[in-house]
C-alpha cells in the first residue's frame, strides 16, 4: 500500500483531470440539454447560495466559481480515494486495470451522490441534466483518474510480477 505523501500527490493530479473532464462533460451535456453550458456547474454552488444556485444559467463568479471549486473539490477527494484504495493496482500499469478500477470508483461516487446522500447534499447539477446525462459526466470522471493515473506513473516501472 502506498504511504500517504504519495497518494496525495497521485491524488491532485488525478483530482486535476477527473474535475477537468468531467466539468467539460457537464458543460457539454447542460448546453445540448438546456441551452446552458454553465447551469450544472452553478448548481453546484446551492451549498453556499441555497436554490438561487440552480436557478441561474448564466456564467457567474458568484455561482460559477464556487460551483465549479466545490465540484473540484469533491473530485480531487475521489481520487484520493481511487488512489489510496486502488494504488497497487495502479501500479501495475496495465491498462484494463486502470480502467476497471476508474469506472468502479467513479460508479461508486455516483451511487453515494444519489443513493447514500441527503437530497440536501447531492451534486446539484442533476437539476439540469438527466440521467444518460450523469452518466456521460460520471464517465468523464473516470476518465480523467485513468488519465491522473498514467500521467502520475508514467516515468515508474511496473513492480516485478511475483
Amino acid at each position: 500500500m502506498q504511504n500517504w505523501t504519495t497518494t496525495l500527490q497521485r491524488g491532485l493530479v488525478s483530482g486535476a483531470a477527473s474535475s477537468i473532464l468531467s466539468t467539460v462533460a457537464l458543460a457539454i451535456v447542460g448546453k445540448k440539454e438546456t441551452g446552458s453550458a454553465f447551469a450544472p456547474t452553478n448548481a453546484v454552488s446551492h451549498y453556499v447560495h441555497g436554490d438561487k444556485a440552480a436557478r441561474h444559467s448564466g456564467p457567474s463568479m458568484r455561482y460559477t466559481v464556487p460551483g465549479y471549486l466545490i465540484h473540484h473539490a469533491s473530485s480531487t477527494f475521489w481520487s484520493i480515494v481511487f488512489e489510496k484504495v486502488a494504488g497497487k493496482y495502479l501500479d501495475r500499469k496495465t491498462p484494463v486495470g486502470i480502467l476497471t478500477a476508474s469506472a468502479a470508483t467513479s460508479a461508486f461516487a455516483a451511487f453515494a451522490d444519489y443513493k447514500l446522500t441527503p437530497k440536501r447534499l447531492q451534486p446539484g447539477y442533476e437539476k439540469h441534466i438527466s440521467t444518460p446525462g450523469l452518466a456521460i459526466v460520471y464517465a468523464a470522471l473516470a476518465l480523467g483518474l485513468a488519465a491522473g493515473t498514467a500521467l502520475t506513473r508514467k516515468d515508474e516501472p511496473p513492480p516485478p510480477s511475483v
